[in-house]
Order: structure tokens, then sequence, then C-alpha cells
């Protein structure tokens, strides 16, 4: 069903495509040999092309390229192997040489596509239009002196990749679905840390309305978004204030506009660019880009496993598909889980994660990278249930307490006197000393009150401490309760 906002004279559609500029993972910048650290002191690292020296040539870095190829066909997009970089130009005030050097005409990636997968199951194909490769301009800070701004170039000639999608998106849903797998993508291939909080990650969002059934209408370009849930609120409010304008009779003017997070509404920056504005032409100083077909075919033979392929391996290990879905959505947790899982049942291993293991990590506030159960200890937890040296609900328990004191589950288990108790003799005993003090229960069972068989149990594993055998407690009271 197409998602629609209704304005006074009926239901409008939305029109929405995302350009992502993704910070590439590299350990100096696109063109220069300068740090790229997040954090560092202002203006530590700045060499003397950043700064826009006179005479200072720009010099290719290949593993910015290498990365930008490996996003490509991440996103099953085709590789360019002739590629030219194109000079834009306009006054840039944090970017020293007045212009940035980019791609136009001749991106390194062209078309491809990412497959999103929506609340309600619905799969749908976004297309890619284009993947370039450019330098990332400085940081303007106007909060540092009450009538100065300040200017920190360790982020300029950063590289960056700017993800062009098709306006393949009809609401904010799809938008936000969108931007989280290509997030996803990019952290699984190593290219791109996704941060968004730190700004390595960000969204102009393109937003434009029409009624059912027409072309499109004039779209208005909301700069720098930078969360996933900002860009859908960005979507929603961009779209409700578009159709207000052409139900009061106005015309939507095309305009980069901001997204402000704490009213939740956009606001004019300036006027929308066209690539005539730009001046382009191409990059005096660079020679076009060659890429030879072996080298990216072996980029190629060596990218990882991507989400999709092992959500489906996983759901072919027994999994659902939920499972798997929330087990690959950080590269992170699927490594802990595979390392979990080596040798055991995997479905087992996914409930614990999921359950259990997950509440304790959200608890404390920590990602499953930073736990500080290893993967080996939740492993040797689950061998314990499996060789019935504890029942799963002490092995809860047990957990707490590893996350709590960072010890190992057996060390834990024999510390504090925690076996399951296996004795038939000794669980004998505690059944006929149940069943002795709730004479009453016993008879309302025999006369056909089988509901009371769980009370039974219950008493008999709190006589036990807790540490019976499940099995062998259901065992032995249904021989003494006669069925």
């Amino acid at each position: 069903m197409t998602y629609t906002i209704e304005g006074r004279t009926g239901p409008w559609e939305l029109v929405i495509g995302l350009e992502v500029h993704a910070q590439v993972i590299s350990q100096s910048k696109l063109f220069s040999g300068a740090a790229t650290a997040f954090g560092a002191e202002p203006n530590s690292q700045v060499s003397f092309i950043d700064a826009g020296f006179p005479g200072m040539l720009p010099v290719i870095n290949q593993e910015c390229v290498a990365q930008a190829v490996r996003t490509g066909l991440g996103l099953n997009a085709k590789v360019n192997l002739w590629s030219r970089f194109d000079r834009k130009n306009y006054f840039y005030a944090d970017l020293p040489q007045g212009y940035q050097i980019s791609q136009f005409a001749h991106p390194i990636i062209g078309e491809g596509a990412v497959e999103i997968t929506l609340a309600d199951g619905t799969v749908k194909s976004i297309g890619i239009t284009r993947l370039h490769l450019e330098q990332d301009a400085g940081k303007s800070l106007h909060d540092q002196h009450p009538s100065k701004s300040f200017i920190d170039l360790n982020r300029s000639g950063v590289a960056l990749m700017e993800i062009v999608s098709e306006p393949d998106m009809r609401s904010p849903e799809e938008a936000g679905a969108y931007l989280s797998k290509l997030r996803q993508i990019l952290r699984y291939l190593g290219t791109c840390d996704g941060n968004m909080d730190e700004g390595s990650m960000r969204a102009d969002v393109n937003v434009s309305v029409r009624k059912a059934g027409e072309g499109y209408r004039t779209r208005c370009e909301v700069k720098n978004v930078n969360s996933i849930r900002f860009v859908m609120q960005a979507v929603e409010a961009e779209a409700r204030r578009q159709i207000e304008v052409w139900e009061d009779g106005g015309e939507v003017v095309q305009e980069t506009r901001l997204f402000d997070t704490s009213r939740g509404t956009t606001r004019s920056m300036r006027s929308k660019e066209d690539a005539h504005d730009y001046r382009y032409f191409p990059e005096p100083d660079l020679p076009p880009l060659v890429l030879e077909s072996d080298w990216v075919e072996a980029l190629k033979a060596a990218l990882p496993e991507l989400p999709d392929a092992r959500r489906a391996r996983y759901v072919a290990m027994g999994l659902s598909p939920y499972d798997a879905h929330v087990l690959t959505l950080e590269k992170e947790t699927a490594v802990f889980f595979e390392a979990v899982a080596k040798g055991r049942d995997a479905k087992t291993v996914a409930n614990w994660l999921t359950g259990d293991f997950f509440a304790h990590l959200n608890k404390r506030g920590v990602g499953i990278e930073e736990s500080p159960v290893p993967a080996a200890d939740l492993g040797a937890l689950i061998d314990l249930i499996a060789d019935k040296t504890i029942n799963g609900k002490i092995a809860k328990d047990v957990l707490e307490i590893m996350f709590e004191e960072g010890k190992t589950p057996a060390a834990i288990v024999e510390a504090r006197g925690l076996k399951q108790v296996t004795d038939t003799g000794a669980i004998d005993a505690a059944v006929d000393k149940v069943l002795a003090a709730n004479a009453g229960q016993v008879e309302q069972y025999k006369a056909g009150k089988v509901t009371l068989f769980g009370f039974f149990v219950g008493q008999t594993m709190k006589a036990l401490q807790g540490k019976g055998n499940p099995a062998l407690v259901n065992e032995v009271l249904k021989a003494k309760l006669g069925g």
C-alpha cells in the first residue's frame, strides 16, 4: 500500500532520494599524506596540500580508490575502469583551495541497487545512480568566540564517497531502511565506520511531493542530516511543508534547506545550485583514473560475506528469519554468534544471545564488542547445560554472575555448589517430602485436577534449591502420582 500524507485537497505521494556522504576508512587523506584520526587537536592533521599552499599538487591515495571499488562491488554496482576527477568551483570558507576536487561526469562507480526489508516484510530494491570520490571540507566553528568563526582543517581533504540513490523511496520508513541497510553494508565491508554522530556518515535528503499519477514536481534538498531518525523526521517535515505550499496556491522553489532537530521543521539555507553554477572542468593536476580489471577482480574475490548472504546462511542453519536478521544487523554481533555457535546447536546459541545475553548488555549500556563475557565463556555455559552439569534456570543465574564478576561459568558453578542434582535417590526423597506435605493437592490431582502437576514440579525444584534435573523430577513425580 502506497504511503501518503493527507492534505486539504486529498492524499499526496512522497518522492525521496538520498545523497549519502560516507567518510572512507583510510590512514591518510584522499590527495595528501595527512592523518585522518577522529578527535585530534584542531589543525594538527593538515598538510600543505590541505592548507591550499600554492604549487602543492594532489597525489591520489590508492587505498581510498580500493575502498570505493569495494563499496561499489558491495552495492552490486558497475565499476568504471576509466573515471576522472573534476574541479568544482565555489567559495568554501573551510576548504583553502577555493574549490573541491570531486567527480562529476565520469564517476568511479555507476548504477547499482540496495535491497531493503520493511517492517511488514515487504522487500524493495532501491536504485543506486552512482558513487563518486571527493575530498571533504574542513569544519567551521561558530560557537568558540562571540564575533569570530574558527576553522578546523583536520577534515579538509579527507576522502568521501558520495553515494547517490535513485528517487525510489516513497515513505520516511523506506528512507530510514535504505540508510540503515547502506550503513550496514559499508560497515561489513570496512569501507566506512558509519558513525553518524561523529560526522563520518551524513545524508542530504531530496524530497518532493505529487498527486497520484503525476510526474515529478520540484524537489528540495535537506542538507547534512546526521542520524537515521532525523532523516525520517526531515522527510516528513519537508513533505508536509511542501504540501502546504502547493495547497495554498504557491510554488515550491528548488533550494537547499536545513533540518532543525529541536523544532522538527526545515528552514531555507540557500537557493539550490545547478551543475553549471559550479563551473566543473577536468582537474588539471590529476590524470584520469584507470583501473586494471585484474585488480578489481582481486578486490572482489577478497570481499567479506555481506549481510544478506550471511542472513540466508543463518536461516539454512535452522534460525528463524527474525533471529537471522537480528544477529546480522551488526557485523560484531554476527562474528560473536559464529564464535559461540561453532560446534554447538545454532538455535540454542541464538536464543541465549538474543534473550538473556542482549538483556544484560542493554542493562549495562554496552555493545557486544565491549561485552565483559567473551564468546568462549558463553559457549562454555551452554556446554554445561548440554552435559547436564546445570539446568537452564541455574544457567540464567550463572550468566548474571558472569557479567558481574567476570569469572568463567565452571568456576562459578564449582564455587557456589550449583551442579545439577541427577541423583535419583535425592530426587526421590525430595518428591516424597513434597507429596507428604501437600496431601490435599495430591488428592485433587488424583481426582482429575492434572493442572496441579506444575505445582508439584515447582515445589520439588524449590526443595532441591533449583538444582534438580527437570526431566528426572518430571519422571519421578509421574511415577509416584500414578500417571
